[in-house]
């Protein structure tokens, strides 16, 4: 076994203290893996920042852990000296955040905690990505795309009513649902295309569009038919939301926000309501994407409108990373799929 120099004296007593404690969390672990896992990986980080500080072991001791440690237990994994590393800057980055965002770090996989402490800069931030993984089931590759999106920044900034025109629970959950701006990152744009173009490859994409929207969306159609007297309004895109149990309406624009927009939305969300709607369902939703908007413009078109409207931006971006891309399906598997239900209701959910 390689013996790497500098060991110091006071190791081996200590080696077999940490042996003991994942002894005993071998034991938890038969009842709780993955809470048991994260929190020995806490006491490990911790032991081994502790005694980096205060008795100045250096890395070399780091590597002895790791072959100590891997020969004790040959079963087990995660005992690599850059795991161990992990766990040290694990145990760093939170040493000074509450108990409950502890707690949310042990509802999480290694594997989505490193992502998050190491593409965090603040302790605010891996907050709101450890709650946003627990509470939408989000897979690696999901909480990929949205650290790389920096959705913290964006979730919840759109310009919107809500606060006016919706009850206080209703008004915070639907601000907190929308986003500003929108990424569309995986359109193929041209200067030549117009609105209907854009909702093709948005419904072509509708995958990596309802990854985008947020958790809770669910794609009912495209050009949605709204009878109104004798005429028939097309609606652009149509969703319901299950957590604000409410039709969304969303309407794109290839320009900047004009305040006509504001007041078309107005008159569709009225048919939704007096079309769709049942008793069950909340009052619905109108979301604007615009290409550019003016916030002192978008606010004074909103301010005496009695129906609930966001208004956000939609910008591109460059593509995202091939092994991100990867965890999607394909265009040809979506368009399948869209030309098998044409028009159908979608409750299609990337977030799980």
């Amino acid at each position: 076994m390689k013996q790497p120099t500098s060991i110091p004296p006071e190791y081996r007593p200590w080696l077999e203290n940490l042996k003991s404690r994942i002894r005993a969390a071998q034991i938890k672990a038969a009842l709780s893996v993955n809470e048991h896992l994260i929190r020995l990986y806490w006491e490990l980080g911790q032991m081994i920042s502790e005694r980096q500080e205060h008795a100045q072991w250096g890395d070399a001791v780091v590597e002895q852990i790791s072959l100590d440690l891997k020969a004790e237990f040959p079963n087990l994994t995660g005992f690599s000296k850059v795991n161990l590393h992990y766990m040290r800057r694990f145990y760093l980055f939170y040493k000074g955040a509450d108990e409950f965002v502890q707690q949310l770090a042990e509802q999480i996989p290694w594997w989505h905690n490193i992502l998050i402490f190491t593409k965090s800069d603040t302790l605010e931030t891996a907050h709101f990505y450890l709650l946003s993984t627990v509470q939408n089931h989000w897979s690696r590759a999901v909480l990929a795309v949205q650290i790389e999106s920096r959705l913290h920044e964006r979730q919840g900034q759109a310009i919107t009513n809500f606060a006016q025109t919706l009850p206080h629970p209703q008004a915070d959950l639907a601000q907190q649902t929308l986003k500003d701006p929108y990424l569309f990152d995986f359109l193929s744009m041209t200067s030549s295309m117009h609105e209907l173009d854009m909702e093709k490859q948005l419904t072509d994409h509708i995958v990596r569009f309802l990854l985008e929207l947020g958790a809770g969306f669910a794609f009912i159609g495209r050009q949605h038919p709204l009878q109104v007297g004798d005429k028939t309004y097309a609606l652009d895109l149509l969703f319901y939301h299950i957590r604000l149990r409410c039709f969304v309406a969303i309407d794109l624009k290839m320009e900047a926000f004009e305040p006509e927009h504001a007041g078309k939305m107005n008159f569709y969300l009225s048919a939704v309501d007096d079309l769709l709607r049942t008793e069950s369902d909340n009052p619905s939703i109108g979301i604007i994407l615009c290409k550019s908007k003016n916030r002192i413009e978008v606010e004074y078109a909103l301010r005496d409108l009695n129906k609930p409207i966001g208004v956000s931006q939609w910008i591109l971006t460059q593509n995202l990373p091939a092994e991100i891309q990867s965890a999607f399906p394909t265009i040809e598997q979506l368009e399948q799929e869209l030309s098998e239900h044409p028009q159908s209701t979608k409750s299609t959910n990337p977030q799980q």
